[in-house]
């Protein structure tokens, strides 16, 4: 159906709103790489990170060098006074000549919501704290891709952690180890003032593969499988590589899903997400969002089509249970799309956001044509405070030096509130000819 040209000419200004704004401003270049040193003693944890496990329990992962400490978590909600106590279990993995430490993994809970828990790991050591998320809405995401460890980096963090967030979710990218296993450990020391505090969300990339050689018997996903061990068994997942939570006792439901594990029609992944959906009641469960690594949508000249087999094959599950917005990384740019499916505009498709802007080593992305929303090449991170079942904000903010700058923001309504946009089981072979040019989401 024709569109009202008063329509076309007003997503042509928003588009070209965008374009000239990006146009406008000088990419910074990459910045050095930080290679940080271990200056604790060996019993001592190091690297420590936390992430949810189901509605109240978080798990608490670090490393010692010393093999001989337990894996053992001592935790209260007084500073210094360990009223509870919970063991785990720990690993190690060999990478040619590299041999890991003792890496912990210890679930902890059940946890009061929206709380502040002091804990010692190992029985030695410095005391940490993380809040736990709240149990009800608002709640508040990060979401920063293709992390890395620069100069950048660093500059990102201090950024995020300028003003408070709940939880953080990472579409892939870790630490730019490539390999180069001692870099897993820089990146785990940079991060784990903010990996300590809160809870971080990961999928994996295409440099946690790490992969080049069959001949030696090097599994995929070595280092990242055991240093970032994902809630996948709560969620009846057979991999580390995609799975689900729960934030906001379900309020949102978060789909982490795997760019470089199969999704063809026989796989594992899509045969989970599948039913993963099913199990989805949007009455209860208002917002739906997805992450993937490789972007589906993407206007710039870096890494073309690199997704699209994937969006071929998952695309149409993620629009039949009206997921509201797709998070991707990879793209060392930030973009944001309108509703879409199926390469068309659509009032009931997710909102797509590329946002592999993290502060990685490899520099920031070239752009083409002005076909999305808003884009550009910067480095930054994203901020989604989902406020009530109807309503969420989100800002992309731009790393400038010294100081961020919320570079774009938008407010985006659930698709669960819309009367015309209520999840389907099939999507009928005419639903992806229907189209929209308006900028309500």
């Amino acid at each position: 159906m024709a569109k009202p040209w008063f329509l076309l000419l007003g997503v042509f200004a928003l588009a070209l709103s965008g374009f000239a704004a990006s146009a406008s401003y000088v990419r910074p270049p990459p910045r050095r790489t930080l290679v940080i040193k271990n200056s604790k003693p060996e019993s001592h944890p190091q690297q420590v990170h936390t992430s949810m496990v189901g509605a109240d329990h978080i798990q608490i992962s670090w490393i010692t060098e010393d093999k001989n400490i337990p894996s053992l978590v001592e935790y209260g909600k007084t500073s210094s006074v360990y009223d509870i106590s919970a063991t785990g279990k720990d690993t190690s993995y060999r990478y040619f000549f590299y041999e890991s430490n003792k890496i912990h993994h210890v679930k902890i809970g059940p946890l009061e919501p929206d709380t502040v828990y002091y804990y010692r790991c190992g029985g030695v050591g410095e005391e940490f704290s993380f809040k736990t998320p709240p149990a009800t809405l608002p709640i508040e995401f990060i979401v920063v891709g293709d992390l890395g460890q620069t100069e950048w980096t660093k500059s990102t963090l201090s950024h995020i952690n300028s003003s408070d967030y709940d939880l953080l979710i990472l579409p892939g990218d870790l630490s730019y180890a490539d390999s180069h296993q001692p870099l897993w450990d820089s990146f785990g020391r940079l991060v784990e003032p903010h990996t300590s505090r809160r809870p971080w969300m990961t999928t994996e990339g295409n440099h946690e593969i790490e992969s080049f050689l069959p001949i030696f018997s090097l599994h995929p996903f070595v280092s990242y499988n055991a240093r970032w061990r994902m809630p996948f068994e709560e969620s009846c997942s057979p991999s580390n590589l995609f799975y689900s939570f729960d934030a906001a006792a379900a309020a949102a439901h978060v789909l982490m899903l795997g760019s470089y594990a199969d999704y063809g029609e026989s796989s594992e992944q899509l045969r989970w997400l599948r039913a993963d959906l099913a199990g989805v009641d949007r009455t209860r469960t208002p917002w739906l969002l997805a992450v993937v690594h490789a972007p589906w949508y993407n206007t710039n000249d870096a890494h073309q089509g690199e997704g699209e087999e994937m969006r071929k094959a998952v695309e149409e599950a993620l629009y039949a249970a009206r997921v509201d917005v797709v998070f991707a990384g990879h793209v060392h740019a930030y973009e944001r799309f309108t509703r879409v499916y199926n390469n068309e505009a659509n009032p009931c498709g997710p909102i797509h956001i590329t946002i592999g802007d993290g502060g990685n080593r490899e520099g920031l992305a070239l752009d083409s044509a002005p076909f999305s929303l808003f884009r550009e090449a910067s480095f930054g991170h994203g901020r989604l405070r989902i406020v009530d079942r109807e309503r969420a904000h989100w800002a992309w903010h731009r790393n400038d030096d010294s100081y961020s700058t919320v570079r774009d923001d938008v407010w985006l309504q659930s698709l669960s509130s819309s009367p015309s946009c209520m999840p389907v089981d099939q999507i009928s072979p005419s639903s992806s000819s229907s189209s929209s040019t308006k900028e309500e989401l």
